[in-house]
């Protein structure tokens, strides 16, 4: 029997919150009253993760788990298992429950309604800090600054995907990936599924400051190089006030109001700044152009469960 629906679920050190979201996640397939599959990615959990998902998968023949040599992150996570995945249609959502799965009832309706992507977005934010949700809300709209107008605001990677969508991003050839904005970049008719996003169901966060901003790095030099064209009017606008501010520092100097010392190191930092930024635009967009050059695998499967 040909397989429906395939939930993808990245793991990482989610060995509290596992056997509450299995459940949830199973009673809601089954809902479904379709043939399903479950796959399960351990992306190099430290804790009894993959323990666990063994445990269950030896009772459940439709859980299916790949384990990585080590953590590779989240989006490599989602990709292995868009890659291994059979069904008709896609369903992507994290461990944490912070993404209710009771809405993938909704998703797959319309889906069945003729569209290929159905993204959950957030209608608020409940149990995060004020500094996540000021900072999530202002990514999307910096995004929009940036000329990036395809990725829907308050979006995350929850959401269910038509196969041949899947098929195309998996076809994407590029190693640091941002997967909703790659499947919204794609095209296809899309549709929001409107939530309201809680707090986690067990345990920590494991989304580190410095892989938020990995992660917002990556949708910005992956969809637009605005960024590069703004460094190069930036240093204009810095050559133009660093002029003018020579030329008010000499007529200061001479009515000595202000010491010579003073001007030329107030000039030297003012374009030392504005050098040190431009070269961190450029850098962002060379790492990201070293990282594709390499040809090394985006993850490394150190074991599957229940897949050939």
């Amino acid at each position: 029997m040909s397989i429906k629906f395939s939930l993808i679920v990245p793991c990482y050190n989610e060995q509290e919150v596992l056997p509450i979201a299995f459940a949830r996640f199973k009673k809601v397939m089954d809902e479904l009253q379709e043939n399903y599959e479950m796959i399960f990615i351990n992306d190099g959990s430290e804790d009894d993760t993959l323990g666990i998902l063994r445990a269950y998968a030896e009772d459940n023949k439709n859980l299916k788990v790949i384990s990585f040599s080590r953590n590779f992150g989240h989006q490599e996570a989602v990709t292995a298992g868009m890659r291994a995945a059979q069904g008709e249609a896609i369903i992507v959502i994290d461990a944490d429950l912070q993404d209710p799965p009771e809405l993938i009832g909704e998703m797959v309706k319309k889906w069945e309604q003729g569209y290929d992507i159905v993204f959950g977005q957030r209608e608020r934010r409940e149990g995060e800090p004020a500094f996540k949700k000021i900072t999530a809300w202002g990514y999307y709209r910096f995004l929009r600054v940036m000329g990036v107008k395809e990725i829907p605001a308050d979006a995350g990677d929850f959401r269910l995907m038509d196969k041949r969508v899947s098929d195309i991003i998996n076809g994407m050839p590029e190693r640091n990936r941002f997967l909703r904005g790659m499947s919204a970049w794609a095209g296809f008719k899309q549709a929001p599924a409107k939530f309201v996003r809680g707090e986690r169901a067990a345990g920590d966060t494991k989304y580190s400051l410095r892989r938020m901003l990995k992660l917002a790095g990556d949708g910005i030099t992956s969809f637009t190089n605005r960024p590069l064209k703004i460094s190069f009017f930036f240093g204009v606008g810095i050559g133009v006030l660093s002029f003018a501010y020579l030329l008010a520092a000499i007529v200061l100097a001479s009515l000595k109001i202000m010491s010579v010392n003073h001007i030329v190191f107030s000039l030297i930092f003012l374009l030392l700044a504005g050098v040190f930024v431009c070269i961190g635009i450029l850098g962002m967009y060379i790492g990201r152009i070293l990282d594709e050059v390499r040809e090394r695998p985006a993850y490394i499967i150190n074991e599957k469960i229940n897949l050939k």
